[in-house]
């Protein structure tokens, strides 16, 4: 059933990290995906210094302008209006211009640099190894590539630049009404960084309000995933009156967090139209009273009021930058760990198998011990002996805990053994290149994967340059092709994601004719036909006969009826090989693990067969 509980998934709030000395530091090494491009990058900055210089300077004109007019109206000798407005015009083109460059420049760095931090990025991530996804979701690593490369993404593009133009802005904006009036800018200053601090409290508290509104709305949209997920459960238990209540619940809760919200952006937008049109009342009164005194023009006390408004939107916008900034930093660090975490030493680029490293399928394992590093304490496999030669089919059972898919782990080198040897032909399994070693084995798994792709690519993911005639090859070997042919698009079938669309018969048959395209010579089936219903098993172990036939085979199973013909079955039982032998000699040992059971199997089998 959709169960209540506390909200723990809130919608992601990027956390920051406070400006010092090391996290700028941190954050100024991804400046090294900008060096491709740094032409482009300085030509950018050239353009926004350029664009602050025109913005700033049509103010200047606009009073120059309208002492023009008022000199003209006085009957004084000054350049015409008609002049000073083509200027204006011919500011305003520039201006245009600078702003249309500054923005595509930056854009274009910013895009580039950071596809190649997602490419970096990724190309690390798909080569950790398997302990590294072992301690994390899926989810986070996502984050990584998607939320946190977006933010700095963000930064390159726009924050960045506006953070330089707003600095600009501020400096030469303070400059020009100094220039234009001391004793007004000294009025300002007293008025208007109190505004700002105000403004900016009050800003916090609504940003607050808001993200509290969004977690609760994701609890509802949390609510409605889970329940119709488990609608079955709903319904058996007659429970919809329970998931209603609890909805409109969670709805009327959002409600009210939104009116709450709305109540305090109206006060904070009547305090910000009060503030600022006050200040600039305070402002005129005051630069009227100096132009009675004829020591302000009013064209000066225009300008004056256009470069406050300036310099104040640009206090005013820093906080937000300021927070920015803060986030981005903090998706540096992120992606920072990314980036230097240790990778597996496989190669990215494709190849075939070099005659040097070709193996004809021995196996060995000699003393084999094991602990995951998560828990060194607990050792999964202790003293392990298995020898299997070229062609032969190696059997693992037992109890669920007893360390079967670590073996296969150990084998596919996801984890190298804590003590003991790993051979391959003889060859320690360290000297043969990562790629090499797994370019010759194959895995079909207990929950097989597919792509969200065609059942042909799906297919030719065990060899990326196989042919139709290829592929079609190997699902008849799987006995997949017949299955695959009776779909209206054959082989350019969509599958779905994780290949939902299909069976699970379907899925596994797909997942053979794979392995069987590879060709490998060590092959690695993990409980195969273990979810599986009778139909689909024969026809899966059918294919598995064909895909197992003259290759080393490591068979994980539950099902002993599936491993009689094997040539050597290990028992495990926690950690150890308690037994090894064929089907036959290991049903003789008569106090054996193995004995137990198969007639636990026989005697469920002929319990269910009466029912």
């Amino acid at each position: 059933m959709a169960r209540p509980r506390k909200s723990n998934e809130k919608t992601e709030e990027l956390p920051k990290v406070k400006l010092t000395k090391e996290s700028i530091k941190e954050g100024l090494v991804l400046f090294k995906y900008i060096e491709p491009y740094k032409g482009k990058f300085i030509a950018g900055l050239i353009f926004i210094a350029l664009s602050s210089v025109t913005t700033l300077a049509f103010p200047y004109l606009l009073k120059e302008l309208i002492d023009s007019a008022n000199d003209i109206n006085q009957g004084k000798l000054g350049q015409p209006p008609g002049t000073i407005a083509l200027m204006m015009i011919g500011v305003l083109s520039i201006q245009m211009i600078f702003s249309f460059m500054r923005i595509y420049l930056f854009t274009s760095v910013g895009e580039n640099a950071l596809a190649d931090l997602r490419k970096d990025i990724y190309k690390r991530m798909i080569r950790m190894p398997m302990d590294f996804f072992a301690q994390r979701r899926v989810g986070e690593l996502s984050s990584r590539i998607s939320a946190d490369v977006s933010q700095i993404q963000d930064t390159v593009t726009t924050i960045l630049a506006e953070i330089l133009r707003g600095i600009l802005t501020l400096i030469i904006g303070m400059g020009l009404i100094f220039f234009i009036s001391p004793r007004l800018t000294l009025l300002m200053l007293s008025v208007v960084p109190v505004i700002i601090i105000i403004a900016i409290l009050f800003g916090k508290h609504i940003r607050k309000l808001a993200r509290n509104a969004q977690d609760q709305l994701a609890d509802s949209g949390t609510i409605v995933q889970e329940t119709l997920q488990g609608i079955s459960n709903v319904k058996s238990f007659s429970n919809e009156w329970f998931e209603i209540n609890r909805y409109n619940s969670s709805i009327n809760n959002v409600v009210s967090m939104a009116i709450r919200n709305g109540q305090f952006r109206g006060l904070f937008v009547s305090f910000l139209l009060f503030s600022v049109f006050g200040a600039i009342v305070l402002v005129v009164w005051y630069g009227a009273g100096m132009m009675q005194a004829g020591t302000l023009s009013f064209g000066d006390l225009t300008a004056f009021v256009v470069y406050t408004a300036f310099v104040g939107g640009s206090m005013a916008g820093f906080a937000d930058m300021y927070s920015q900034l803060q986030k981005t930093l903090g998706a540096t660090q992120r992606v920072r760990e990314l980036l230097i975490e240790p990778v597996e030493d496989v190669t990215v680029a494709e190849g075939n198998v070099d005659d040097n490293f070709k193996l004809s399928g021995r196996v060995e394992m000699q003393h084999i011990a094991f602990s995951y590093p998560t828990r060194p304490e607990v050792q999964v496999l202790k003293d392990i002996n298995v020898t299997a030669e070229r062609g032969q089919q190696i059997a693992i059972v037992g109890p669920s805990g007893a360390g079967k898919s670590t073996m296969v782990s150990i084998l596919l080198r996801f984890y190298d053994p804590t003590s003991g040897k790993l051979l391959f032909d003889g060859k320690d399994a360290t000297s043969i290149p990562l790629s090499q070693l797994r370019k010759q084995m194959a895995l079909v798994p207990q929950d097989v994967l597919l792509f969200g792709g065609t059942i042909f690519e799906n297919i030719a993911y065990g060899k990326t340059d196989a042919t139709q005639e290829e592929v079609e090859a190997a699902a008849k070997k799987a006995n997949a092709h017949q299955f695959i042919s009776t779909f209206p698009e054959g082989y350019q079938t969509v599958v779905g994601e994780r290949g939902i669309k299909l069976s699970g018969g379907q899925r596994q048959r797909i997942a053979i004719a794979r392995a069987i395209l590879k060709d490998p010579a060590i092959l690695i089936l993990d409980e195969a036909t273990s979810s599986l219903d009778s139909e689909s098993e024969a026809l899966v172990q059918d294919a598995l006969n064909n895909l197992m036939r003259n290759r080393t085979s490591f068979v994980i199973a539950h099902r002993l009826s599936t491993i009689r013909n094997a040539d050597k079955i290990i028992v495990l039982e926690h950690g150890l090989v308690k037994e090894t032998g064929t089907h036959q000699e290991l049903l003789n040992v008569s106090d054996g693990l193995y004995r137990s059971l198969s007639k636990l199997q026989t005697d469920w089998s002929i319990d269910t067969d009466n029912i």
